[in-house]
């Protein structure tokens, strides 16, 4: 039976504009990063590596965010709720969202901190390393929460990276009420192995107590929140504790676990590794439109795979070919 609820996803999640540049691995090396990872940084910073970076691409992201833009194309109904400011920045983050159908109406703060930016570094062999100034995103507070979007919805999807900032945590914490208190499913990816490392105690008391229904991860994400070096041993563990465990592995495809039983897909081919931004975004989109459509598992993991096989051969976490005709395609 279709669903009755307005929206199939609501998100909560940073609004971000991406700044994309290609980098050496020397560059990574003297700015003193860890290639493929995500740290958070002040305005000065900002600027200082802005000018540091090579000739760059704008454009809207957002983990959260590129996760709905990729389901609005596959046909569900998505709406985000995110702050931005009533800058330049903030009007392109806002245009791009709603010119793809999501439904986004948080309103733009008038002064203060500007609208978040993701400084992304694209060495050679397609690895991006984020620096992140948060900017207006992580004043995202309790007032600006739709509680009547999030109860019409059928699932809430909340982004770890947006644990860090308190508000931005209160906030989630009373989306987390509404839609339970709905009947409704909450869906919440672990975002970064640092966001585990602040807040992993956290995490896992609200999977002790129950409160999401469907977890994402990677390889490393599942290890960090279980604290321990052993994958299968991580998935076990944290399986046990969930309706619905997802785990991605890049090259080695991904794997979902579902009451006990255990589904794996391979990863699609691609010629080439472009660009790994929004990789794990995409596949969420790709799995939770399934998900909102009532396929197997197995199809799930596949519409996530060929999602993510996508984002990764261009620059960019927002889809430039047709991911409608793509998934079809592969499904048959």
């Amino acid at each position: 039976m279709a669903s009755t609820a307005r929206f199939d996803v609501i998100a909560i999640g940073n609004a971000i504009v991406d700044v994309i540049a290609r980098a050496d691995d020397s560059l990574i090396e003297a700015e003193g990063l860890s290639k493929g990872s995500m740290r958070l940084i002040d305005a000065a910073e900002a600027e200082r590596l802005y000018a540091a970076m090579g000739p760059a691409v704008e454009m809207s992201g957002g983990s959260a965010a590129n996760t709905l833009a990729g389901m609005a194309v596959l046909g569900q109904r998505c709406s985000f709720i995110g702050q931005v400011a009533d800058d330049q920045l903030g009007h392109v983050f806002t245009h791009d969202l709603r010119a793809l159908g999501v439904a986004y109406e948080t309103p733009a703060l008038k002064e203060g901190a500007p609208t978040a930016r993701c400084l992304i570094l694209v060495t050679p062999d397609g690895q991006r390393t984020m620096n992140t100034f948060l900017g207006a995103s992580h004043l995202l507070e309790q007032s600006m929460i739709d509680e009547e979007w999030i109860a019409a919805s059928d699932i809430l999807y909340l982004e770890g990276y947006l644990w860090d900032p308190p508000l931005s945590r209160a906030a989630m914490r009373r989306a987390i009420d509404v839609s339970r208190a709905a009947g409704r499913k909450v869906a919440f990816t672990l975002s970064d192995a640092f966001i585990i490392d602040r807040h992993g105690d956290d995490f896992r008391q609200l999977i002790a107590e129950g409160l999401f229904d469907i977890l994402f991860a990677n390889e490393v994400e599942i290890q960090a929140l279980a604290e321990t070096g052993d994958f299968e041993a991580a998935v076990a563990s944290v399986a046990a504790q969930v309706p619905l465990l997802v785990v991605t592995r890049g090259a080695h495809g991904a794997l979902a676990i579902e009451g006990g039983v255990r589904t794996e897909v391979a990863a699609e081919p691609v010629d080439t590794v472009v660009d790994t931004t929004g990789a794990g975004d995409l596949f969420a989109a790709g799995f939770l439109s399934g998900q909102a459509q009532g396929l197997p598992i197995a199809d799930c993991l596949t519409m996530g795979a060929v999602c993510a096989c996508e984002i990764i051969a261009q620059v960019g976490p927002r889809a430039q070919t047709d991911l409608k005709a793509k998934v079809a395609a592969r499904l048959g």
